[in-house]
């Protein structure tokens, strides 16, 4: 629980705000969820307990919408010290440069004294005290070698100094004035990104309004001042809001169709809730439908022309969803009585040559050992 209670540090990665995001329901750290490895989104996850007594995952939101709004937020903030900010900073960069080379010019100073105090101490010294001598000549060998290595070091200063490019205080003024075209040049990768945002930020705390669908997320700024910002999510669903069907409509054209389990699923599939807002089961169904008053479904009353697309998939000999990817790119003709629910394929599309050469690409993308794989009952244990 202590781990996860502290804010982590930027270790790269698409995510912006790694290690500053916190749960406003349970206050741990939110994590970071990358998708596929062709896209560029990611998700900011808190798990909460789920871990320990699997009680579910917190809350989560997608990623991109919310740094795009932490982005501008600190663009906005910085942008108006911006100026004074390029100027402050070229001051102290030849500040720092000049007060490490005073400090050790005076380092150097304080040695050669040393060195001039014990070559005086060696040359007063009685010859005959031999031991005397060689402790006073091993002091001043060690000041010799103190002064020959400040020597070195002003030298390499000298040089880094001379060598280090000069401020042009005109082009950090241009630049902070422009500091969005800065953020988004794509010579600024991701990591320096999060950097500039560890410093400005301290931790954002994040919790989801469900009556507005909208992210709230509470920025700590570094200085102790909050900024409270609302970011839209994405609205979840296969219906817009308006068009989405009731699940009355959908009985009204889907019954007599379909099983009362297939009918289930496609009111599930299409976001159809019962009155109490529970899913729908085969039970709730045929209550719904008897007391609709609509007809129950007959096999014998069926079309025989047309087959489902699970049936179509059994006798092509391959997957449902292969068999839907042909449907969507429009080789396997397919029907839907209303969006969501499940797919008619004609049964001489069965025989169609458009439609064999395409099953028979998707047969030939197998892995070689897909038969083993596929009725391989045996259990390996690990290390056999």
């Amino acid at each position: 629980m202590k781990k996860n209670c502290s804010r982590k540090s930027a270790r790269g990665g698409r995510a912006l705000l790694t290690g500053l995001m916190r749960c406003g329901r349970c206050g741990r750290m939110m994590r970071v969820f990358y998708g596929q490895a062709k896209g560029n989104a990611h998700r900011y996850q808190c798990r909460g307990d789920d871990a320990h007594v699997g009680a579910g995952l917190c809350i989560g939101i997608g990623g991109v919408r919310v740094d795009r709004a932490v982005a501008l937020q600190i663009l906005e903030a910085v942008s108006d010290r911006a100026v004074e900010a390029a100027i402050l900073a070229s001051d102290q960069v030849e500040r720092s440069r000049k007060d490490i080379m005073a400090a050790v010019e005076r380092e150097l100073e304080v040695a050669g004294y040393e060195a001039s105090l014990a070559a005086r101490r060696y040359e007063l010294v009685d010859p005959a005290k031999r031991h005397v001598a060689r402790e006073l000549e091993a002091r001043w060998n060690g000041a010799l070698e103190r002064v020959a290595e400040l020597e070195g070091r002003i030298t390499e200063l000298r040089a880094a100094s001379a060598e280090s490019p000069k401020i042009d205080r005109a082009l950090l003024l241009l630049l902070a004035h422009d500091l969005p075209r800065v953020w988004n040049a794509p010579s600024t990768d991701t990591r320096t990104k999060q950097r500039l945002v560890h410093i400005v930020v301290r931790e954002i705390v994040c919790d989801l309004d469900k009556n507005t669908n909208e992210a709230v997320l509470l920025i700590h700024w570094t200085g102790g001042r909050h900024t409270e910002v609302r970011v839209a999510r994405v609205k979840t669903g296969r219906y817009p809001g308006d068009m989405a069907p009731t699940a009355v409509d959908a009985l009204r054209k889907l019954a007599g169709r379909w099983p009362d389990r297939e009918l289930a699923v496609s009111l599930n599939r299409m976001r159809c809730k019962t009155g109490d807002g529970e899913t729908w089961t085969t039970v709730r169904v045929r209550e719904m439908r008897e007391r609709l008053g609509l007809p129950d479904y007959d096999p014998a009353s069926s079309d025989d022309q047309m087959i489902s697309l699970a049936k179509a998939a059994d006798h092509f000999g391959i997957c449902v969803g292969s068999a839907k990817s042909l449907v969507l790119k429009g080789i396997l003709p397919a029907t839907q009585a209303i969006k969501g629910s499940q797919w008619l394929v004609p049964v001489e599309a069965l025989s169609s040559e458009t439609v064999r050469i395409a099953v028979q690409r998707v047969i030939e993308r197998r892995p070689k050992n897909y038969i083993d794989y596929q009725y391989d009952r045996m259990i390996r244990l690990p290390g056999i």
